[in-house]
């Protein structure tokens, strides 16, 4: 039982020393911060979740195949306080998102912005 506490009273001193260790689960490494590219499509599910919310949606090619991509969102913990809800975004919707696609060539992407068809543009962050 002492070796049990003591350890995490020195994981927990470790993490407290280093907090970037602590917040680095996967951070946004797998999305470049260089050029963003905008897609629209039709949302065809949403994961109002922690880490990170989730984005499923459609999206048609120059030849009309349907592909179909996920976008990262920050934390519901971080969303919520914008106004954001479990159905800020529902089956179906049509959107615009631009974001950071994956250096991996994934249909993956960080998300910067989301507009819907009727021109809303959903808050990300404060300064929206």
């Amino acid at each position: 039982m002492k070796n049990t506490v003591l350890s995490f009273l020195i994981i927990a001193t470790a993490l407290l020393l280093n907090p970037s260790s602590a917040r680095g689960h996967h951070g946004w490494a797998a999305f470049p911060s260089g050029s963003q590219i905008t897609l629209k499509g039709t949302v065809m599910d949403f994961h109002f979740v922690n880490p990170h919310s989730v984005v499923e949606f459609a999206v048609k090619d120059d030849k009309g195949q349907v592909q179909v991509w996920e976008g990262e969102l920050t934390s519901r913990s971080n969303l919520a306080p914008r106004g954001w809800t479990a159905t800020s975004l529902e089956d179906r919707d049509e959107v615009t998102i631009t974001g950071y696609p994956a250096k991996n060539g994934a249909h993956a992407m960080r998300i910067t912005r989301i507009v819907l068809s009727n021109g809303k543009e959903l808050k990300l962050s404060g300064g929206n």
